[in-house]
């Protein structure tokens, strides 16, 4: 007979955790801890019957735990998967999905609480600007984005639940928030040796950034109702590499009234090529467009975008436009920003080709593409009636249609740098173009990035640059926020090594770059080839050289990034059932 021991250190670590469990839902010794805010009533008798057997009811139709909390439809997806595998949470696909569906509306975030943390069910690879300070950095944004506690709003003693939810099961939370806290002030009359501890000092700040109600949510909780959004939506998109697109977004009702049916065409300002794409859609808390959509024609590139790709969009509470991002790669690498216009009868200007504009130039071609420009064309239309912004003079109307109108415009060589405006009649598009004197410095974007090897028994990891061009702001100072975002700059690429190992050349190994910045990486698994059969991983910068922009001692301008190459990622936390 087989026998399991387990250590001294093992059963202290299921006795923290049997503790800390008693006291989420109550304390030691079985009584409640009571919550000091009011609860959201739960009365979906789906969400009672899957919930209510572990999470009581009161008197006033709150359920313990849930009643006090507030997410998105990814962590209701999260909270039960955790149900399931931790507590054998009997529960259907379909019913999983009606559950987040209702909770979703019931107790999930207001659009101008969502707004701020999309990016996270976007999946977008960012560097967060939003951690406030190196003690939440390191209590709440070492393991996971700091959009993941963001994403949640909570009483004072959900808040403390789930601190204690992470120390019985994560060692090293435990150790995290036992830290000193950096950036905290002693409180008054508090001895000086009892310094205030990581994971007290979050539990203050969490309570004050994300309660549990807000005045957001108690305005959207009454405004709240169906998505009207079927109809037909003006698109404007961009993708890293391959430029900008426009074009239209058909939406029709589907199963019900929160689910739709999509098609879509985009249309390159680049090389005038199209794609078309249709799809299905849901909407949660009558805002937060959850979709998935494949192009016509099949795939014949990682980045083509006719590849079946994840919608995340959010929805105005107007439900007049729209912004998000249509991702798609195993590691969700490539994907298209969005931005959605409802389609009436009022004219439009969508996008301003070709975009940047030097100061001092002379008869400059302009394409401006909108939408039933017609409503502000009429015969009498002159180049005078066009406004393309301060310092910028239309001279002439070279064609006009109610899609696209084309002129030629001076650009006064005092014209001030910075984004133009462009109104024609009623008409008007924000920041549709950059006025420059000169581009200053480039920047490689993302200026760090990660990719995976793979290609045998794991998918490839990619990773795609750009070289943006910044002019210095009035401070004349390069990286400061008055800095003007030029655009896209012509360069040539190549990659560099990393000193970190002394002849590893890691360059010669992880993959390759292609001319317009897309790295393939290398497939994965030993190399006989190289030192020591080392994989092919490894860290590297990709470095952009302009061919055009020089600096002030007349060489070309360069930036660079810094990409590690590693291993695949043999574990992947994703949420694709939140999608049509």
């Amino acid at each position: 007979m087989k026998r399991t021991t387990v250590s001294k250190f093992g059963l202290l670590a299921l006795f923290s955790a049997s503790v800390v469990f008693a006291q989420a839902d109550g304390g030691p010794d079985g009584v409640a801890m009571k919550e000091s805010d009011p609860g959201i009533p739960v009365t979906d008798p789906l969400v009672q019957e899957k919930c209510g057997t572990c999470h009581a009811p009161d008197a006033k139709g709150n359920l313990s735990r849930i009643s006090w909390v507030r997410t998105t439809p990814e962590g209701w997806a999260q909270v039960i998967k955790r149900m399931v595998r931790l507590n054998g949470l009997p529960i259907t696909p379909e019913e999983s999905r009606a559950v987040v569906k209702s909770l979703s509306a019931s107790h999930g975030l207001a659009p101008q609480e969502a707004l701020p943390v999309m990016y996270l069910a976007e999946k977008r690879t960012i560097d967060e600007t939003n951690i406030p300070n190196e003690t939440m950095r390191g209590a709440c944004a070492v393991c996971h984005s700091f959009a993941q506690p963001l994403s949640w709003r909570r009483s004072k003693t959900e808040w403390k639940s789930l601190q204690d939810l992470h120390v019985a099961m994560y060692s090293q939370a435990d150790a995290q928030y036992r830290r000193p806290a950096e950036d905290s002030e002693q409180p008054a009359g508090r001895d000086p040796k009892d310094k205030m501890l990581r994971g007290e000092y979050a539990l203050g700040y969490m309570a004050k950034a994300a309660p549990l109600h807000t005045p957001e949510w108690a305005a959207w909780r009454s405004r709240q109702s169906v998505p009207r959004l079927a109809g037909e939506w003006l698109v404007v998109a961009s993708a890293p590499g391959q430029g900008r697109f426009v074009g239209a977004f058909s939406v029709k009702p589907g199963k019900s009234a929160d689910e739709f049916v999509t098609s879509s065409t985009l249309k390159s300002l680049t090389n005038g090529g199209t794609v078309s794409r249709s799809g299905t859609g849901i909407v949660y808390a009558g805002y937060s467009w959850r979709g998935s959509s494949k192009g016509a024609a099949a795939a014949g590139k990682p980045d083509d975008l006719a590849t079946a790709a994840r919608e995340t969009m959010w929805f105005a509470p107007d439900q007049q436009s729209a912004q998000g991002r249509w991702y798609w790669g195993d590691y969700q690498e490539f994907g298209l920003d969005v931005k959605l216009i409802r389609a009436t009868a009022a004219p439009a200007v969508l996008a301003v080709v070709p975009g940047p504009v030097r100061a001092g130039t002379k008869g400059a071609q302009f394409r401006i593409i909108g939408h039933n420009m017609s409503a502000s064309l009429s015969a009498s239309l002159s180049a005078s009636d066009i406004d393309l912004g301060a310092g910028v003079t239309a001279t002439k109307i070279v064609s006009a249609s109610p899609q696209e109108l084309v002129v030629t415009a001076d650009v006064a060589a005092s014209a001030p740098s910075g984004q133009r405006d462009v109104a024609i009649g009623g008409a008007v598009l924000e920041k549709a173009y950059p006025v420059y004197n000169k581009i200053d410095y480039i920047k490689v974007t993302p200026e760090t990035a990660v990719s995976r090897l793979g290609g045998i028994k794991f998918p490839k990891g990619y990773a795609q640059f750009e070289a943006i061009g910044f002019e210095n702001g009035m401070d004349g100072k390069q990286g400061t926020p008055d800095d003007i975002a030029v655009g896209p700059v012509d360069v040539t690429w190549s990659m560099q090594e990393f000193l970190a190992v002394y002849y590893d050349d890691d360059a010669k190994y992880v993959g390759a770059l292609s001319p317009a910045a897309l790295f393939t990486p290398n497939v994965e698994g030993p190399n006989p080839a190289r030192r020591f059969g080392r994989n092919n991983y490894g860290d590297v910068w990709v470095v952009a050289t302009a061919k055009n922009e020089k600096d002030r001692f007349g060489k070309p301008l360069s930036a660079r990034a810094y990409m590690v190459v590693t291993v695949p990622a043999y574990q992947k936390w994703d949420q694709p059932e939140v999608s049509q």
